[in-house]
């Protein structure tokens, strides 16, 4: 899955300076939140639950 996100943010790092749309380096960014919501929802607890028992391990 690492290859996966450098391949995305190699990508985005060349399309943005090839077609000078900044915006583009947000991609990486959105991807990682959305595969952390993603596997936050597949945990079988209910997802606020799931949000404070992360925030709560030290």
């Amino acid at each position: 899955m690492i290859y996966v996100f450098l391949a995305i943010t190699v990508l985005s790092l060349i399309f943005a300076f090839k077609w000078k749309k900044p915006l583009l380096l947000t991609a990486p960014f959105a991807l990682l939140f959305a595969y952390m919501i993603v596997q936050i929802a597949m945990v079988p607890l209910g997802f606020m639950e799931t949000v404070k028992f992360i925030f709560s391990l030290r």
